[in-house]
């Protein structure tokens, strides 16, 4: 089964630290662009950070810079992003999503996770 799985979503004050994990089965890890976007009530799914299949690429959305990394493990198949200083307006559900090609648009995504829910508190 292809799927990729999402955890490590939880409730912080702003100021803290999340890591999400991502896990991807059924399909070569390596071939795929990954890339975690948000959802937030009211607003549209935006691109948070992708990163391309050999790792080599990363992209972030100017409102994490600096705050969050992005980083993939392909011995496990499992994509990571680390978010420090966790602010309110991160508040949102996180998904994961892979892409044949390096593209960070919600449109240009092949496969989608379930979420995971990051709410910050100030």
């Amino acid at each position: 089964q292809v799927q990729v799985v999402e955890s490590g979503g939880d409730l912080v004050q702003a100021g803290g630290s999340l890591r999400l994990s991502c896990t991807a089965s059924g399909l070569g890890f390596d071939d795929y662009s990954m890339g975690w976007f948000r959802h937030a009530p009211g607003k549209e799914r935006e691109g948070v950070s992708c990163i391309s299949g050999e790792g080599l690429a990363t992209y972030y959305s100017n409102f994490v810079k600096g705050r969050f990394t992005i980083f993939r493990d392909r011995a496990q198949n499992t994509l990571y992003l680390q978010m420090n200083n966790l602010a309110p307006e991160d508040t949102a559900m996180y998904y994961c999503a892979a892409s044949r090609t390096f593209s960070c648009l919600p449109g240009a995504q092949a496969l989608w996770g379930q979420g995971t829910q990051v709410t910050v508190s100030s």
